[in-house]
């Protein structure tokens, strides 16, 4: 069909449909569009957001099925083709002759897009490797230096995500200062945070952020606002002492502060108590990775907190409980902090 129906027949199922690419439509036109009025004969609705355990599963099963029909053998040659240049021609075809597309994402009211990078990060062993070394940073540096932002070219040198060797290098390149935040530090943070959410809002053409004008200090907007992602490498820029992550773990603690006026959180008894009410609540999740995890709706078990609060405290908490929590995937924490820490924090309450 011509771009233009193709666009239309989209909206119905995407609403932001008119601000994606030309290119992109074509190929969601191709990928998706069947798919999708498959799915609203069914009386499914396409998602976007968090996946579920439930869709984890399912493209897990399909990624199994894909190898057992191609014969292709394995995961990472499937869906990081370019790490095996010799076997490339041939990956190729057998994702052509066997309908890639399509298998992949059966069962799943998403865009392809979108499950084909789930699929990619539930699978690419880079994911989760560690700490970088002192060799590695500098390696990193020298691969920015001649690819610039190629992270994925840059990716594949490293054998790191790309997600990773793109924050890690927005981290090493900054100017970075260890210290307490000073008063200069903390009003450009405010004042950056300030300036995306109104430009944010402008665009959305809401007026959530009057007591933003009303003030110079005031950080009281809509609780979504505030609990929304926010552009931190842009912010990181504004600041300019501080990287990203300092800059979003010191947003948050304003924030916290501000939402609960003072209140001692996470100390004794009580402190005891929401450390087993967040492993109880994590542990009945039965997550299989963080980004699974809505941590907005775990924030009651400490307070009336941000959702990254939460998963500050959670981080917290298994780097002084967990031995080798670095090898050990998200479920295997879970798991551990349930049947090891669990006991002893209620024996102690």
């Amino acid at each position: 069909i011509d771009l233009d129906t193709a666009r239309q027949e989209l909206e119905e199922f995407i609403p932001h449909v008119r601000n994606i690419s030309d290119c992109s439509i074509k190929k969601m036109a191709g990928r998706d569009l069947t798919r999708f009025k498959e799915f609203k004969k069914q009386g499914i609705a396409i998602k976007f957001g968090r996946f579920t355990q439930k869709e984890n599963k399912q493209i897990q099963k399909n990624v199994e099925e894909f190898l057992s029909l191609s014969g292709i053998d394995s995961a990472e040659k499937l869906l990081f083709t370019s790490r095996y240049p010799e076997d490339k021609d041939t990956i190729h075809r057998l994702k052509t002759e066997h309908h890639f597309c399509e298998k992949i994402s059966e069962g799943i009211p998403r865009p392809w897009r979108l499950i084909y990078y789930r699929a990619r990060k539930m699978f690419d062993p880079n994911n989760y490797k560690g700490r970088y070394t002192n060799e590695e940073k500098e390696q990193l540096k020298k691969y920015h230096a001649l690819h610039g932002n190629d992270w994925k070219k840059i990716s594949e040198l490293m054998s790191r995500s790309n997600l990773s060797v793109a924050m890690k290098f927005s981290e090493i390149k900054s100017a970075i200062n260890y210290g307490p935040w000073t008063k200069e530090e903390t009003q450009r943070l405010i004042n950056a945070v300030k300036e995306v959410m109104r430009r944010k809002s402008k665009a959305e053409n809401t007026s959530s952020l009057s007591s933003l004008e009303q003030s110079s200090t005031d950080l009281w907007i809509d609780r979504e606002k505030l609990y929304q992602q926010l552009p931190w490498t842009e912010i990181e820029t504004k600041v300019g002492s501080r990287y990203w992550r300092q800059c979003k773990q010191k947003w948050n603690s304003i924030l916290t502060s501000k939402m609960t006026k003072g209140q001692q959180l996470y100390r004794g008894i009580n402190g005891l108590q929401a450390k087993i009410n967040l492993i109880k609540r994590l542990y009945e999740t039965k997550a299989e990775d963080a980004s699974e995890v809505n941590w907005d709706e775990l924030s009651n078990v400490i307070g009336d907190v941000p959702g990254a609060y939460v998963r500050a405290k959670f981080y917290r908490l298994k780097v002084s409980s967990v031995p080798l929590w670095q090898r050990k995937n998200f479920s295997e924490i879970i798991d551990y902090l349930y049947e090891k820490k669990l006991p002893e924090l209620e024996e102690k309450l």
